[in-house]
């Protein structure tokens, strides 16, 4: 959502972040329901209008912070950083909205170039600089290699590897991985 929490569009390496468009997402349909884009993915196929129309409703969504990548005029990758209440006991609330969830998919077309880097990067500096947050996670199959080098490359450590705990279509029970960054340990990555 574009908030005063929130400056869109922002730059993120080779790439601009801004919220997304229909014709953004004509763009992202292209190749969002392709083969090799779903293979590591939760939701392998989706409905065009639906998905569409989930994209542009988040734009008005205070806790949904979904993004395009555009690179030369081209919408190479999608981005989202959710907002949800960390874990908390009932004194206070500081504990409210806290997290952040983090996904990125990028155009196969423009895959190895750094685009999910940049997707995931921007989104952690909206996350911490912008809106305050204490921490993020993002998950992925652990065969996903492109996926978890990514997570590492902006500074989320592993935290859980789970053993057979993700369905895959094509390859039954597989493993997975959580990664996070606090919100401390993103301001000094740098130092």
């Amino acid at each position: 959502m574009t908030t005063p929490e929130v400056t869109w569009p922002r730059r993120s390496g080779p790439i601009v972040l801004r919220p997304p468009t229909s014709a953004d997402l004509d763009q992202v349909l292209t190749w969002r329901n392709r083969p090799d884009v779903t293979r590591w993915l939760l939701r392998t196929q989706v409905d065009p209008e639906r998905f569409r129309a989930s994209w542009l409703a988040s734009v008005d969504d205070p806790t949904d912070h979904a993004a395009v990548a555009v690179l030369d005029g081209a919408v190479v990758g999608t981005g989202t950083l959710s907002v949800s209440d960390a874990m908390g006991q009932s004194q206070g609330d500081v504990w409210r909205g806290a997290q952040g969830s983090l996904g990125y998919l990028v155009d196969p077309a423009y895959a190895g170039r750094g685009v999910a880097t940049a997707i995931a990067g921007g989104l952690l500096e909206v996350a911490f600089a912008e809106l305050g947050l204490h921490r993020v996670t993002a998950g992925c199959f652990a065969a996903n290699t492109a996926s978890w080098r990514v997570m590492e490359k902006v500074g989320m450590r592993r935290e859980e590897h789970g053993v057979q705990d993700s369905w895959h279509d094509e390859l039954g029970w597989v493993d997975g991985y959580t990664y996070g960054i606090l919100a401390a340990e993103w301001r000094d990555r740098d130092r």
